[in-house]
């Protein structure tokens, strides 16, 4: 396990937006133990409605969230940044067991210890029932959609 996790604050636009992928990049494992690496020991969430503290209860949230959202594929996209703070817009699409398919709109707020791992994440979600045909993300993003031009849409 490491203790550090490039690129550090304070963020520049292309560290910020390497950050960004990064966790996106993790997320789409869908491996809660890989993703709870990037948190200090006890960083505090806001998911919704739910709080969390801490990297074994981030391992418990996310193994609950995805034996629940199934096939689930997330985009993240750049907001704003200023030194040691990242906000970003997301969408992701998955479905329940019943195979009802959504996709949620979000916003995050992250804050990184100088090691680079986040302390404090906040996320705001809403959740849209979708057609299967209406799906845009089958897996993680492809390299050939990274980078200027390929931004997530609205809605």
């Amino acid at each position: 396990m490491t203790d550090a996790r490039p690129p550090f604050p304070p963020f520049d636009l292309d560290s910020a937006l390497a950050k960004v992928q990064a966790a996106e990049d993790a997320w789409n494992t869908r491996d809660p133990h890989q993703v709870a690496l990037a948190y200090t020991e006890d960083s505090a969430w806001r998911n919704r409605d739910v709080f969390v503290t801490g990297r074994e209860e981030i391992i418990e949230f996310l193994t609950a969230k995805w034996a629940r959202e199934l096939d689930y594929a997330l985009r993240k996209s750049l907001w704003d940044f200023h030194d040691n703070r990242i906000a970003v817009r997301f969408q992701y699409e998955c479905r329940n067991a019943e195979g009802q398919w959504f996709r949620s709109y979000g916003n995050e707020l992250w804050e990184f210890a100088d090691n680079g791992l986040m302390r404090r994440r906040e996320a705001s979600i809403n959740d849209l029932p979708i057609k299967e045909a209406d799906r845009r993300y089958f897996g993680p993003r492809p390299h050939s959609e990274r980078g200027p031009g390929h931004d997530i849409p609205l809605f």
